[in-house]
């Protein structure tokens, strides 16, 4: 009885390992340099056109230049906020779990049994991809929302080919 317990928890454990594992991120294409370049731009842009504003006595437009700097700079600000929003997927024989991290570090888990989950995929003829989510039995999670067509076009071909292999097909 011994040997059938160690060769079950051996089982287990290849069950238990992950076939997919995936770690979605928001993609954003000004890293912090190109911030520092843009904002450099923008605050001498104003900075230069209020002067001229104050030089022919306009003085009250060179407080709105100032709110306009500071505005760029807190759109960009949200921005890099939410690009830390993350979501991490592991597949297993036993399990489909889809871990979804907010900006503000709030965790959100779901489970499937990767027999009974169903990977759905909406498309649009001219867009691609605009929706993926998971379902099974009475639960439905969405999966990878903020990615670009061309990330959700290869995560769906990855994952749904994952999901096969976990199924045994």
């Amino acid at each position: 009885m011994g040997d059938n317990s160690t060769v079950n928890r051996t089982g287990d454990q290849a069950a238990d390992r992950p076939i997919f594992q995936a770690l979605l991120v928001p993609y954003r294409s000004l890293g912090p340099r190109g911030f520092t370049v843009v904002m450099a731009f923008v605050a001498l842009v104003s900075l230069a056109t209020s002067l001229g504003f104050l030089a022919r006595g306009a003085w009250p437009v060179v407080g709105f230049f100032g709110l306009d700097v500071l505005l760029v700079w807190w759109a960009f600000h949200a921005s890099f906020q939410s690009a830390k929003a993350r979501e991490e997927v592991s597949l297993s024989r036993t399990d489909l779990a889809i871990r979804k991290i907010s900006p503000r570090g709030v965790v959100r888990e779901a489970h499937h049994n990767p027999f009974w989950a169903r990977f759905h995929v909406a498309r649009h003829e001219e867009i691609g991809i605009t929706r993926m989510s998971v379902d099974s039995r009475s639960a439905s999670t969405e999966i990878g929302g903020f990615l670009n067509p061309d990330d959700r076009e290869s995560f769906a071909r990855e994952f749904n080919r994952a999901l096969l292999t976990a199924k045994g097909r």
